[in-house]
């Protein structure tokens, strides 16, 4: 006999009261009930994150949350060790720091495509990322074929001659600049040139100076009700540039992908993405065609730590 929840299985004769469920909890929904935990009332359960704190610390396998997919830790490329890792624990940190030191940008690509279930394995990994108050809100837009890469590219490619029209009329960005409108003005004197010489390559040598030949592009977006959206699908990419690299895959984030698509929705309406949907990073994916030699810097810092 399980008592149960909207959000929480726990089986009473496999409890033994040790209340690690409780002390991970962060919305404290379950206690103990004559010394075997128990989840809140229905009326209340709807404070659940469904985080998966509870499953993961009861050392007695006694809860489910039936919301969550165990099959996203089975993965089709490569198999893993469903044992949590503790920090600190046998994962040396340089191996770790190597990995991300390593990955770059990468904007020459081979015209072999890229699995559909690598993509798969990718996506599964990227939504063990944070997402704030655990929304999980995100969503996955696969092209998987370099002829859905070029539609898009085209697609962006006439937002962006749309847009550098506009700019090019002095009057009207000095105009809204002088109401508060900045944004045009800005747009011409930072991007404008660089665009145009970039549409001009696409246009008269045939180069695809958007998304640098991948035959792949994965969109992250947003479902409505997440708390912290933008965030959650940049720390997924982020989650599938480090996987992407330890594939064998190289990976570039298309930022003016992402600017086109937020001004003009008709584009992602075009891709069958729900104009409810609202896509926060584009995600180059091919097998990289080029080789580096050694790990480089950055620029330094800014670090404070402001007690005394």
């Amino acid at each position: 006999m399980h008592s149960t929840s909207t959000s929480v299985t726990i089986d009473p004769a496999r409890c033994a009261g040790c209340g690690a469920c409780i002390r991970v909890c962060p919305t404290e929904i379950i206690s103990l009930e004559n010394s075997i935990a128990k989840a809140a009332p229905d009326t209340n359960i709807a404070r659940c994150l469904q985080c998966g704190h509870c499953m993961a610390a009861c050392p007695e396998n006694a809860i489910a949350i039936p919301a969550l997919d165990l099959d996203l830790h089975h993965f089709s490329t490569f198999a893993v060790d469903t044992a949590w890792q503790a920090p600190g624990s046998s994962l040396p940190t340089r191996d770790l720091a190597r990995l991300m030191l390593s990955r770059r940008s990468c904007r020459h690509y081979r015209q072999s495509p890229v699995e559909k279930e690598k993509i798969a394995d990718l996506i599964k990994l990227a939504v063990f990322a944070p997402s704030g108050t655990n929304s999980q809100a995100w969503t996955f837009t696969c092209l998987a074929t370099r002829a859905e890469v070029l539609a898009l590219g085209q697609s962006i490619k006439a937002f962006f001659e749309r847009l550098n029209k506009k700019a090019e009329n002095v009057l009207l960005r000095k105009f809204l600049a002088l109401v508060g409108a900045k944004t045009l003005d800005h747009y011409y004197t930072n991007y404008y040139a660089s665009v145009k010489t970039a549409m001009d390559q696409m246009e008269t040598e045939n180069r695809d100076r958007l998304f640098h030949e991948v035959p792949a592009v994965i969109l992250i977006g947003s479902s409505p009700g997440a708390t912290c959206p933008k965030e959650d699908a940049l720390l997924a990419a982020g989650n599938i540039l480090l996987a992407a690299h330890t594939m064998g895959l190289g990976t570039c984030l298309i930022g003016f992908a992402v600017a086109a698509m937020e001004s003009d929705r008709s584009i992602q309406k075009e891709l069958g993405i729900p104009e409810s949907e609202t896509i926060h990073a584009a995600v180059a994916l091919g097998y990289p065609d080029e080789i580096f030699q050694r790990i480089t810097g950055r620029k330094k810092p800014k670090i404070r730590f402001p007690g005394k």
